[in-house]
């Protein structure tokens, strides 16, 4: 399903606004305006999975140039043309999307994001099934499992920046978040049963939706040592026919 669509359906939700980042379609002109707006950005596919195909684009400090990240390859320039022309030879001719590039925060040097499970329930009650951390690949510029990504439990990823007590207050946030954004897309998208959205924290732990999943893996949730949560989704996953 269409990146862009999903966003914009977001976008409507007034409540939701505050932790979408901005998010437009990509041409040379949006690109570079938004590089001059941010500095860090992200081009991402509108259709894919497993953060293939997503590109870290920064404007260096000081008029130092540009550069980009595909993968494992950091490819530098010096002006803005030659670096566009080269990401689009990755792009083609698919629709991608820049969005504001958020700084995450880290996990023993390494940035991680957060993935929170939403589902319909048996009574068809949309409800936050499992909050979940990942901990990327520090070559890479995506926290993805399928790209290298490392599934670590949400209270260890936060206990370097709160008591235990806030922590479970956090989280209860986030899956308040994951619940309106569920309720908000099942209003356009009738058929959805369930979405994985994923989650950035910046430096000052404020939540951002990076993307909505409406196809999410609930396996990954099979690799916490707490089985009662991926019970949880895999019995809420059998009533509407996904498992």
């Amino acid at each position: 399903m269409s990146k862009w669509k999903k966003t914009r359906v977001l976008w409507k939700k007034a409540e939701l606004r505050s932790n979408i980042p901005e998010t437009r379609k990509m041409t040379r002109e949006t690109l570079k305006e938004m590089l001059n707006r941010y500095q860090m950005v992200y081009v991402k596919p509108d259709v894919g999975t497993y953060g293939n195909g997503v590109m870290r684009v920064e404007m260096k400090e000081n008029g130092g140039g540009y550069r980009y990240q595909n993968g494992l390859k950091v490819r530098s320039f010096t002006s803005f043309d030659p670096m566009f022309e080269s990401i689009r030879k990755h792009t083609r001719r698919r629709r991608y999307l820049v969005q504001k590039g958020i700084h995450l925060t880290r996990y023993r040097k390494r940035r991680f994001d957060i993935r929170v499970m939403v589902q319909q329930s048996p009574k068809r009650k949309w409800e936050a099934t499992g909050v979940i951390g990942r901990v990327g690949d520090p070559r890479k510029v995506v926290t993805n499992v399928h790209n290298g990504g490392k599934i670590t439990p949400i209270e260890t990823l936060l206990a370097a920046y709160m008591p235990d007590k806030q922590k479970r207050v956090f989280v209860s946030r986030l899956k308040k978040l994951g619940t309106m954004a569920a309720k908000q897309l099942h209003r356009q998208f009738r058929g959805i049963k369930e979405i994985g959205l994923d989650v950035a924290l910046d430096r000052q732990l404020h939540p951002w939706v990076l993307e909505a999943n409406t196809c999410p893996d609930p396996y990954i949730f099979n690799k916490l040592k707490d089985k009662r949560i991926f019970g949880k989704i895999a019995r809420y996953a059998r009533a509407y026919g996904r498992i």
